[in-house]
């Protein structure tokens, strides 16, 4: 082969490879996530202060909920009325209450569900959970000694995106100071949206894209709000990140899932819901059954 040959050939395989590089940057947001590390590292000590600030946590608690493994936990929330976690289980369907430590206290049966995906607490003792494969949120009391809901007897809010199918709304959240739902559709097209508080008897209002939200993640797994400054976190299994967003909807901080990271060993390979409670812990479940628990532990700048 001619030597001139040679070079066009190893030219158009670096400018092949220039451009998947980029390609694939672009898609997985590596210039945005870079762009925020960099502000994070000048950030001030108020706006360190000023909400969630990722960087500062750590892993505390790594364990498995015991008997769920053929479950598939999927969604979490932090009930702060019982100082308890809910989570669902799509396998076979059924809301799941546990201790903080990751200690089971009940289980309740899931009837006529196809797939819930998510669960909240919400501001006056009800809870919500959306079926994703069904498109639908259904909010109820959850009474003492329940140990099967049947969703018939639920009221129930239709959430619309017929053809999502599996790639429907997998995050809920409660938001006290707007009172309004936010929802995190997985993808295709991956978004926030916004639902005005469901009433006793389900309705609800229009729901509606939360505007200007930049996301920097491939997908969305799970969403919560700090109940503290309002900020929103985000849980991506795809990217495997944990996404804060301020109330403008700007990345403000994040932290990689990835093992020997903040104190993880072996990274959570499917994460799958997230919540934080009044004091700012941050809890995480990942399939099949496992949870973890960080706590931020402030570092010297």
């Amino acid at each position: 082969m001619p030597a001139s040959r040679r070079r066009r050939l190893l030219s158009a395989s670096l400018l092949l490879a220039l451009a998947t590089g980029l390609i694939a940057a672009h898609l997985l947001h590596l210039d945005d996530r870079l762009g925020l590390y960099w502000r994070e590292q000048r950030a001030s000590e108020s706006e360190r202060q000023g909400g969630i600030w990722l960087p500062d946590y750590r892993l505390v608690l790594e364990t498995e909920l015991a008997g769920l493994a053929e479950d598939e936990t999927s969604g979490l929330t932090w009930n702060p009325l019982t100082g308890t976690l809910f989570t669902v289980t799509g396998q076979n369907p059924q809301l799941v209450e546990f201790t903080p430590g990751g200690v089971i206290l009940r289980r309740i049966r899931l009837e006529g569900f196809s797939d819930p995906e998510a669960v909240e607490a919400l501001g006056d003792g009800r809870l919500a959970i959306v079926d994703e494969r069904r498109r639908l949120l259904a909010v109820f009391h959850l009474e003492p000694g329940i140990e099967h809901l049947d969703l018939a007897t639920l009221p129930s809010y239709d959430l619309g995106f017929a053809a999502a199918g599996n790639k429907g709304f997998e995050g809920l959240a409660w938001n006290p100071h707007t009172r309004r739902l936010l929802l995190a559709k997985e993808r295709d097209p991956l978004g926030l949206f916004s639902l005005p508080f469901p009433g006793e008897d389900g309705a609800a209002g229009i729901l509606e894209p939360v505007p200007g939200a930049h996301l920097l993640v491939r997908d969305l797994s799970s969403v919560t709000i700090d109940p503290r400054s309002g900020h929103t976190l985000l849980l991506s299994d795809e990217s495997r990140l944990l996404v804060e967003l301020d109330l403008e909807g700007k990345p403000r901080s994040f932290i990689s899932l990835f093992g020997g990271l903040h104190g993880l060993v072996r990274g959570i390979a499917q994460a799958e819901g997230v919540a934080m409670d009044a004091a700012g812990n941050i809890y995480v479940v990942g399939e099949p059954n496992r949870f973890y628990v960080f706590s931020r532990r402030p570092q010297q700048h």
